[in-house]
């Protein structure tokens, strides 16, 4: 029988009265009434739990998730999804500047690569536990974490207790990697150069609802995209797409669509967290829309080719409320990274703070990233190690710590050849016509676009 993940409502209910706790409702009675009548709890680590749910139970699970909705949060104040009152909630939000000179080709394909590379050294532990990540490179010979992951040593009872990612293992470990995979860390950054060639720097959301119709495969869509591509076809428009039943829309799947953004403003972090917001919003709201702003104006400022990374994610904060769960998780993250010389004490006490979070949800997540970086100071093979062996979203954490960290390196030359030569400077993916692209050609692509944004501030 199909389970499709992620859109079933007995599934979904138990993940929004999660997110009720988190964002200052008050579910109990609610939750009482799902519980009574033998509903389950959310699918901890999975889309979808083993067994379909009875009629009835859909159906009540249905009711309740509107019911839900209609419950007055007490973070809404500090936690707004609209632009203007983000923008009213941050006394430092960033000044328009003069257009910044245009990140070189190379800053690019270096940015790209270190993406993909971080993505693909997360990829085999993703939806593992902590202790599960820590044992198998230990196994391996690779703790602290330096290299690809292996199966090779590692002892069979070890794998039948924490087995590699199903769908990964095959492309993502050391003895099996032949090219970049397909990965949705990638297709989204494919997805938003289309959505620039086509619809220039003023797209709005409906643009990018239009573009996935186009060009997004339903089944590459998961968590909150999968929710709102559900929604969009059901005829509900932006931003409700981002509300209706979606209890992943303060997840990390917009902080993963955030890149380009950052890219193609340069030096001009309030362009880009506003690029950013439109993007999101189709999926997202507070939170999860502070993520993706968070990521877009830490890249825009990293790709002026001049600053640190302290100073890009201090320049990122700027374009987050200050009263924010995000921003105090981040303030929290960095200031561990900074004061604890021991990586594995940071990632415990983030585990510790974050322990309420699912693996997937953007703040734990955000977190872990601006640790990673802070403590690695921006090398590229110390933050994404540091952000893979953190746990939670391996992969997208990689991802982003490798974009970030790639982009400040300033060459693909400058990234140690055991990350790239993997590679084979090959992209597998199912969006248009992109499937086996050189990130030498993407860097190329995105730099055409990056001209065209800074033309015309």
């Amino acid at each position: 029988m199909l389970r499709l993940t992620w859109v079933q409502p007995e599934d979904l209910l138990g993940h929004e009265l999660a997110q009720a706790y988190q964002d200052g409702r008050a579910p109990e009675a609610i939750a009482a009434r799902w519980h009574a009548a033998g509903g389950p709890k959310a699918p901890p680590r999975a889309g979808t739990s083993p067994t379909p749910a009875s009629r009835y139970l859909r159906a009540l699970a249905g009711d309740l998730l509107d019911e839900l909705a209609e419950l007055p949060s007490g973070l809404a104040d500090a936690e707004p999804t609209d632009l203007g009152q983000i923008r009213a909630h941050c006394p430092d939000w960033p000044a328009r500047p003069v257009p910044a000179p245009a990140p070189t080709q190379t800053h690019l394909e270096a940015a790209w690569l270190g993406r993909a590379v971080g993505c693909l050294l997360g990829k085999p532990v993703e939806k593992l536990p902590l202790e599960g990540i820590r044992e198998l490179a230990r196994a391996g010979g690779n703790w602290p974490l330096r290299t690809w992951f292996t199966a090779r040593g590692v002892p069979d009872d070890l794998l039948r207790a924490h087995p590699w990612n199903r769908r990964s293992a095959p492309t993502s470990l050391a003895e099996n990697i032949d090219g970049m995979p397909e990965d949705d860390d990638l297709n989204y950054p494919l997805l938003n150069l289309l959505l620039l060639q086509r619809y220039g720097r003023d797209f709005t959301t409906a643009d990018v609802a239009r573009l996935w119709l186009d060009e997004l495969p339903a089944g590459r869509a998961f968590t909150a995209e999968r929710v709102a591509y559900r929604n969009l076809l059901t005829g509900i428009e932006p931003p409700h797409t981002a509300h209706h039943r979606n209890p992943f829309r303060e997840w990390i799947g917009a902080l993963i669509r955030a890149d380009v953004h950052g890219w193609t403003n340069p030096g001009d972090p309030a362009s880009a967290a506003e690029a950013a917001h439109r993007d999101a919003t189709l999926t997202h709201t507070a939170n999860g829309v502070y993520a993706a702003m968070f990521t877009a104006a830490t890249i825009a400022e990293a790709a002026t080719g001049h600053g640190d990374i302290h100073t890009c994610l201090r320049t990122g904060l700027t374009v987050v409320p200050p009263a924010s769960r995000l921003a105090e998780a981040i303030r929290h993250a960095v200031h561990l990274a900074r004061t604890t010389e021991d990586f594995d004490t940071v990632v415990d006490a983030l585990h510790t703070a974050h322990r309420a979070y699912h693996w997937v949800h953007a703040l734990p997540n955000t977190a872990l990233i601006a640790a990673a970086l802070t403590h690695a100071n921006g090398d590229f093979s110390g933050s994404i190690c540091r952000a893979v062996s953190g746990g939670w979203d391996t992969d997208s954490n990689g991802a982003t710590a490798g974009s970030v960290a790639g982009l400040l390196t300033g060459a693909p030359a400058a990234l140690p050849d055991r990350w790239t030569t993997p590679l084979k400077n090959r992209l597998a993916t199912s969006v248009a016509d992109f499937d086996g692209i050189g990130f030498d050609t993407l860097a190329q692509l995105t730099h055409q676009l990056t001209h065209r944004e800074t033309r015309h501030p």
